[in-house]
């Protein structure tokens, strides 16, 4: 049954998680996407589609630990996170 799920549901079954808690800046790659650094290094990419994101907004986790599916404060503003990847 779990390979039945992993063949229709891969993305499901394989999302990624990243601890953001390690974060120190953040830079805007599109409008609905955050890729996090520590220090100069790039460590997550986050897709938040249902909130626009500019390059002096407010970013703040509701917890330090996301995964797909996860809710960010953007502006102020609960988002929900559609993905996160990570860059290492």
């Amino acid at each position: 049954m779990l390979s039945l799920a992993i063949l229709l549901f891969p993305a499901f079954v394989s999302a990624d998680c990243a601890d953001l808690e390690r974060y120190t800046s953040w830079i805007l790659e599109t409008s609905h996407t955050i890729v996090f650094y520590a220090v100069q290094r790039p460590f997550a990419r986050v897709e938040i589609p249902n909130c626009e994101i500019h390059p002096l907004s407010t970013i703040r986790l509701l917890n330090s630990y996301v995964c797909n599916s996860d809710k960010i404060m953007i502006d102020g503003i609960s988002c929900h996170i559609i993905s996160v990847e990570l860059l290492h």
